[in-house]
C-alpha cells in the first residue's frame, strides 16, 4: 500500500500543478472584459511556484512531491531515488497532468468562443513560442533551466540543509523560472505538464511535444548530476 499511496500522492499533486498553474494562464492571464484585471505573466509564474509550494508542505513527506519526470529523473541520476521507482512515478504524473488538464478544459469550454487548439497553455517553439524564439532557444532555456531546478531542489532538501525552508526555495525557484522563460517557451520543465496541455491542444502541440520531454530529461539528469558532484567535492 505504500508504494500506491506514494503514486496516488504525486498523481494528485501533478494534477494541482496543471489545473492552478496551467488554469492561471487559461483563465486568468488575460480578463477580456477589463484588461486591468488580468493576472498576466508575474502571476502565472507566482501560481506555478505556489503549486509547488502548497503540494511539497502536502504529500512531501509521503511521495517527495516530484510531480515532474524531469526532478524524479534527475533525483534518480544522482543516487536519492530508486530507479526502480521511476517508472511508476512518471506514469502517475502524467496522468494526474491530463486529469487537471481535463477539469480545466471542463471550466474553459463554458466560456463562449473557447478553442484548446488555439492554445490551451501549451509550450511551443518557433511560431508557437510565445515570443517566437527558434527551437535551438527553446531547447536550451529548457535545458539549463530544469538543471538549475533540480541544483536547488537537491541543495534545499539535502540532509545538511534545513528542510523546513524547502518548499519556499523551491516554489520561488520554480516561479523564478516562469518568469524568465514564459515569453520564450511558455515554460516547461516538467513532460507531465506539457503532455497534459498538449493532448487536449492537439495538432501542432503534440507535434512539439517531444521537444518539453528531451531538453527537461536532459536538463533535470544535468542538474541531479551537477549537484552531486560538487556536494562529493565539498565533502
Amino acid at each position: 500500500m505504500g508504494n500506491i499511496g506514494k503514486l496516488v500522492a504525486e498523481a494528485i499533486g501533478t494534477f494541482w500543478l496543471v489545473l492552478g498553474g496551467c488554469g492561471s494562464a487559461v483563465l486568468a492571464a488575460a480578463w477580456a472584459a477589463d484588461p486591468h484585471l488580468g493576472i498576466g505573466f508575474v502571476g502565472v509564474s507566482l501560481a506555478f511556484g505556489l503549486t509547488v509550494l502548497t503540494m511539497a508542505v502536502a504529500i512531501g513527506h509521503i511521495s517527495g512531491c516530484h510531480l515532474n519526470p524531469a526532478v524524479t529523473a534527475g533525483l534518480v541520476a544522482s543516487g536519492r531515488f530508486p530507479a526502480k521507482d521511476l517508472p511508476g512515478y512518471v506514469i502517475a504524473q502524467v496522468i494526474g497532468g491530463i486529469l487537471g488538464a481535463l477539469v480545466l478544459h471542463l471550466v474553459a469550454s463554458g466560456l463562449p468562443g473557447f478553442d484548446a487548439t488555439a492554445g490551451f497553455a501549451s509550450n511551443g517553439y518557433g511560431a508557437h513560442s510565445p515570443g517566437g524564439y527558434s527551437w535551438q532557444s527553446c531547447f536550451i532555456i529548457e535545458v539549463v533551466l530544469t538543471a538549475v531546478f533540480l541544483f536547488v531542489i537537491h541543495g534545499a532538501t539535502d540532509r545538511k540543509a534545513g528542510s523546513v525552508i524547502a518548499p519556499i526555495a523551491i516554489g520561488l525557484c520554480l516561479t523564478l523560472i516562469h518568469l524568465v522563460s514564459i515569453p520564450v517557451t511558455n515554460t516547461s520543465v516538467n513532460p507531465a505538464r506539457s503532455t497534459a496541455t498538449a493532448v487536449f491542444a492537439g495538432g501542432w502541440a503534440l507535434s512539439q511535444l517531444w521537444m518539453f520531454w528531451v531538453a527537461p530529461l536532459v536538463g533535470g539528469i544535468v542538474g541531479g548530476l551537477l549537484y552531486k558532484a560538487v556536494d562529493d567535492c565539498a565533502d
